[in-house]
């Protein structure tokens, strides 16, 4: 597999660094932020030509793009929902009209997303949803239920949610992909989720009797199975090759704070950044690979296996080079101001959470056992 950057992949990589390098800085508030992309083309670049005012690029200026982005250390997205999961979807099920509708504020970042999957009891077994929407003499879906861990919640304009919308139906069965508008107040409320880091990424989200459109069901009534699954489709891809870029700059940090420390002179701790470092470099590789054609069906259940815990386990070795001090917090900290975490101990604290979030590790475990090794199905109600 031959996965290199051409001359006009370098040339576009160059475009893309001296924009970001003007802007990254002077960035705001997160949606400003994303009105700020829109309108200079860079969202939807993986887009088929839409006529939403984006550009288009190859798969390798795509990566390009995404370790540029990374490398600038321009803000977090908020639009990446819409961008990545929302737009892909409306291609492959939407009506021209639901493209219309809303691929164009998504462009141009006016308009944010969030996912209404998981539920309390229907996390990791999303065929147990419980929330409805029952459809009413008017044609209007009126939507109640839970759902949970449902991330930017709280900044979000729209929300397309799995609900079930065939009375008695069980499993995959009468689901239903439903676009959600997220100002109804008194019908929709969002609840922050307080983690351990002491920040509210994720929330959780009450129907009581919400509204959605009939015209904004996507795929078709009873097809939201269908729907929904080729949806977690388009969750790993090229970001997986952004991240890693992330992941490198914190690995050089914690590789220089062992320096400072000494707790690089243990050979221990030293054999402990040699691992992190070749197990990046091979999952860059594996990255590649994947993307160039050579994967395989359990490829990217394997790649948040592997980079689920790589990621923890530097968590682990940031705490370990800092020694007795990472434990401690401010100086200037006193009991009536917010606690502030320094970047090893958020490392330390959020990455626990990297091997349950996007699919737990025994999830990933049970897909690759039953769709790649072919061993028999886990027997439901064994614990």
């Amino acid at each position: 597999m031959d996965f290199g950057f051409s001359a006009e992949d370098e040339a576009f990589r160059a475009e893309a660094r001296a924009w970001l390098a003007a802007h990254a800085d002077s960035a705001q508030d997160r949606r400003s932020w994303e009105r700020t992309l829109g309108a200079a083309g860079w969202i939807g670049l993986s887009w088929p030509e839409s006529g939403c005012g984006n550009r288009t690029a190859t798969l390798t200026q795509q990566v390009a793009w995404a370790e540029e982005y990374v490398r600038s250390g321009a803000p977090p997205r908020s639009g990446h929902i819409g961008e990545k999961l929302l737009a892909p979807t409306l291609f492959a099920h939407g009506t021209e009209e639901q493209k219309a509708r809303f691929l164009p504020p998504v462009a141009a970042g006016e308009e944010l997303w969030c996912q209404g999957y998981s539920e309390p009891g229907a996390g990791s077994d999303l065929a147990a949803v419980r929330t409805v929407a029952a459809r009413d003499a008017t044609g209007v879906y009126r939507v109640t239920g839970q759902k949970i861990w449902t991330s930017l919640a709280h900044e979000a304009d729209w929300c397309f949610v799995l609900a079930r919308t065939e009375p008695g139906s069980r499993r995959h069965h009468g689901l239903s992909f439903l676009l959600v508008p997220m100002d109804q107040p008194g019908r929709i409320d969002v609840r922050p989720i307080r983690q351990l880091t002491g920040t509210s990424d994720f929330n959780e989200v009450f129907f009581d009797g919400a509204h959605a459109r009939v015209e904004h069901v996507v795929g078709g009534e009873g097809n939201g199975w269908r729907v929904a699954m080729s949806l977690l489709g388009f969750e790993r891809g090229v970001s997986t090759l952004a991240q890693q870029i992330g992941f490198a700059r914190e690995l050089e940090q914690v590789v220089r704070t062992a320096v400072e420390t000494g707790a690089a002179a243990d050979p221990v701790v030293r054999d402990r950044i040699v691992r992190q470092w070749a197990e990046l470099r091979t999952m860059r590789w594996n990255a590649l690979r994947t993307l160039g054609g050579g994967g395989d069906a359990g490829a990217a259940s394997a790649a948040k296996l592997l980079w689920a815990g790589w990621h923890q386990r530097l968590g682990e070795l940031a705490v370990q080079v800092r020694g007795a001090g990472a434990a401690v917090g401010p100086a200037d900290w006193t009991p009536t101001a917010p606690y502030e975490l320094d970047p090893f101990q958020q490392l330390f604290l959020f990455s626990r959470a990297d091997t349950i979030y996007g699919g737990s590790d025994q999830v990933q475990r049970t897909i690759i056992a039953e769709r790649v090794l072919g061993l028999p199905r886990e027997p439901k109600g064994v614990v």
